[in-house]
């Protein structure tokens, strides 16, 4: 059993904008269908595979342990999650202005699919681009 709490202080700590997940709202969403969390000490990913698709809810660093190989690690998990449930494509939806993440998930073998303009508010009411993200199903590149 996954310990809704301590994503949801893992999460806070990691997210101010849009905001924070709350326990109960990570408890709910693992409790649907094709939910999953993937967890290190530290860190965490959430993904979900509906028929032959699988998406990366979120995935959550504690500051103090990034550039650590965290979310590495649970990025290469959730591949492997993504292939061992049958999905073909991988999706998830980052920032525009992330660019650790983006980073992070090009060397995974994601490449843009789409933008959404204005997506995220930032605190400050300005609001930046979400950009979709995606990649076949399969091991990760070499490079990783």
């Amino acid at each position: 059993m996954t310990d809704a709490a301590a994503l949801a202080a893992i999460h806070a700590a990691s997210f101010d904008h849009p905001r924070p997940w709350s326990a109960a709202e990570i408890a709910a969403l693992l409790a649907t269908a094709g939910s999953f969390a993937l967890t290190e000490p530290g860190g965490f990913l959430i993904g979900r595979t509906i028929a032959d698709e699988t998406e990366l809810l979120t995935l959550a660093v504690e500051p103090g342990r990034r550039r650590q190989g965290i979310g590495g690690r649970l990025l290469a998990a959730f591949l492997a999650r993504a292939a061992q449930d049958g999905a073909r494509r991988i999706f998830l939806e980052v920032a525009a202005d992330n660019d650790a993440a983006i980073a992070l998930y090009t060397r995974h073998g994601f490449r843009r699919a789409a933008i959404r303009k204005g997506y995220y508010r930032r605190p400050d009411g300005s609001r930046t681009d979400a950009l979709i993200l995606s990649r076949p199903a399969g091991p990760a590149p070499e490079n990783s």
